[in-house]
């Protein structure tokens, strides 16, 4: 089974909820369908899947064989000019060197359609006036937008009745076995040719990871679903407690989408204590948001520090129309659904004229027709009685939402992997942290930052080992660690660490006698004793029973293939490291790799 989730406009929909294909139940959260389908719009709707990053190559690999190369392909996306692109460009056909071309485009940083101002270009040592440089200046910011280049879209097949190369050029890709077409999404939406989004995210193969774990050494079998369902025998659920409480202590390092600092400084604001939270924390870090001035005016409403107030239109219109858009994020629009409604309520749009203002902040930078709807939106909330300066701030939070904003069913689908990695790090931080090594690379914390985590969490994290490692980490017993040598009670090497296994002492606690057989739920024993004291108050929460032993994968420079070597010749165990070099042939270098992990510790 390959772990996937539908999720963006698929969430809006009960029919897409009943399949399975997403897990958010679009009724009670209250998600807009018009976000998928409308009569207005004459296009089939769109379903966006994620699958598991790790086989999402089984995923497409199954739609060639299924429609065949001839009737399926990748869709292109067209790369355009930026501004240190149009720079670089313009500066080589003007004979400028490499080191005044770095110059320039040093000056500017992100997205910009401005291209180089004269005195970021003096800032850099350059004179603006001079013949040359102006024409540069000028040209560069010209070919900002222009088409540099086509390259393939992150996930959008299309797949078609007749054979593709009848209907659009096509191309082989430089990867094996894949087929593109030089079209890209918007030429597909013109000419209604089917596209089908396969995307992949490496969360879902940590929680697949993490539920496979769950099932094999604590019999239980989870899914994404089941984690919020709650379970008669257990307290665990929907809203889980201790989930929440860790989450609002920016204890959230691996955790889908929460994890970065700017997250973790808005949780302990935001506190966090129902799904609804979660949705809104994932959405409001991000630049739309932050540039449409919506992100302080709610942090100051949710911690009481502003009064929550409805702007109301003029006698003979419903004087609560607004506040049935915007009552669950205390009157700040922070989801792209809510620019749609707060245009079809207060500036009397039709659902097609919202659908049109939805492509634009969808396709903002690109286009930039989002300027086209503002004297239409402005007059018609002043028309109906809102204060024009209301109307212009309605108008700019909206133009805010170009620079990325969320739609409220996307931040709802990725709000479920929260709980869910969020929860698998609150109950069971053991599985969760060997789940996580072994969907590396992703997130953002290196491998030794996350195994610190779960020792702090309480979970022993052993070293490789020849006699115990597989390629991936694995979980074991409390009392299942391989005997160790008298060698292995030396004080540990504290010298410059070249890999996460590097990072592991090699001494942990030992399991205390009767520890082992730990009741299933409550920590205790030996992992409280290796409890971080700022995690006290999760003593109770923490049900994991198991320690991680790290993989062979966690040796910096040890191929796979001398991996499995070891692990194919190793029988019940290696004895020696002669013994381990005369059965599996390894090169000196991969030996001298697993001595400096200690890899050898229980020889």
């Amino acid at each position: 089974k390959i772990l996937c989730q539908g999720r963006g406009s698929a969430a809006n929909t009960s029919v897409c909820f009943c399949l399975g294909i997403t897990e958010v139940d679009p009724q009670k959260h209250q998600l807009l369908f018009e976000r998928f389908m409308s009569p207005e719009r004459d296009e089939p709707p769109d379903i966006d899947v994620d699958f598991e990053h790790s086989r999402r190559e089984e995923v497409m690999q199954h739609i060639y064989e299924k429609y065949s190369r001839e009737r399926a392909g990748i869709a292109a996306t067209v790369i355009t000019y930026r501004t240190r692109s149009a720079v670089r460009e313009v500066g080589k056909v003007f004979g400028l060197s490499d080191d005044t071309i770095g110059a320039l485009a040093s000056t500017t940083w992100g997205w910009t359609s401005e291209g180089v101002q004269e005195e970021h270009a003096r800032r850099a040592g350059l004179d603006p006036k001079e013949a040359t440089m102006r024409q540069v200046l000028k040209l560069s910011k010209e070919l900002i937008g222009f088409p540099r280049h086509l390259s393939q879209h992150v996930g959008g097949f299309v797949i078609t009745r007749d054979r593709l190369d009848e209907s659009v050029p096509v191309m082989n890709a430089a990867m094996e076995d894949r087929t593109h077409i030089e079209w890209d999404k918007d030429d597909l939406d013109a000419v209604g040719m089917m596209k089908v989004d396969v995307l992949a995210l490496g969360m879902l193969s940590c929680i697949r990871r993490a539920f496979d774990f769950m099932e094999k050494h604590y019999g239980h079998k989870e899914t994404l679903a089941s984690l919020r369902q709650g379970k008669k025998d257990s307290d665990h659920g929907q809203e889980d407690p201790a989930v929440y409480d860790m989450l609002c202590r920016a204890d959230s390092l691996g955790v889908f989408q929460v994890e970065s600092r700017a997250q973790m400084s808005m949780l302990p604001r935001l506190q966090p204590r129902e799904f609804y939270d979660l949705v809104i924390e994932v959405a409001i870090v991000r630049p739309g948001p932050i540039q449409g001035d919506m992100v302080h005016p709610y942090l100051k409403r949710r911690e009481n520090r502003e009064g929550v107030t409805y702007p109301k239109p003029g006698p003979g219109h419903d004087q609560d129309e607004l506040k049935r858009v915007l009552f669950r994020t205390l009157g700040v629009p922070l989801f792209q659904e809510q620019a749609m409604k707060i245009a079809m309520v207060a500036a009397e749009f039709s659902a097609a004229d919202a659908d049109k203002l939805r492509r634009a902040m969808a396709t903002f930078k690109r286009s930039g027709t989002i300027g086209n709807f503002h004297q239409k939106m402005v007059d018609g909330m002043v028309r109906r009685g809102y204060d024009r300066d209301f109307a212009e701030r309605c108008f700019k939070q909206i133009e805010g939402f170009g620079e990325y904003g969320f739609p409220e069913s996307h931040a709802a689908s990725f709000a479920l992997l929260v709980y869910a990695s969020s929860w698998l790090k609150c109950h069971y931080p053991d599985v969760f942290c060997a789940a996580l090594l072994n969907a590396q690379p992703m997130g953002f914390y290196a491998p030794a930052q996350i195994v610190r985590d779960a020792r702090e969490h309480g979970v022993e994290v052993r070293a490789p080992d020849v006699n115990a490692s597989d390629w991936d980490c694995t979980l074991e017993g409390e009392v299942d660690a391989p005997p160790q040598s008298p060698s292995a009670t030396a004080p540990p090497f504290h010298g410059g660490a070249t890999s996460v296994a590097q990072a592991v002492p090699p001494r942990f606690l030992p399991c205390e006698a009767g520890e082992g057989d730990r009741a299933e739920r409550g920590g205790g024993g030996a992992l409280l004793k290796r409890l971080h004291p700022r995690h006290a108050s999760m003593r109770d929460a923490i049900w994991s029973t198991h320690a991680v032993r790290l993989g062979l994968r966690q040796i910096k420079g040890l191929s796979e293939k001398d991996a499995e070597a070891v692990m194919e010749h190793r029988g019940k165990s290696y004895d020696s490291v002669r013994d381990l070099w005369l059965r599996t042939g390894l090169k000196p270098s991969s030996i001298e790799r697993l001595a400096d992990a200690d890899a050898f510790r229980s020889l």
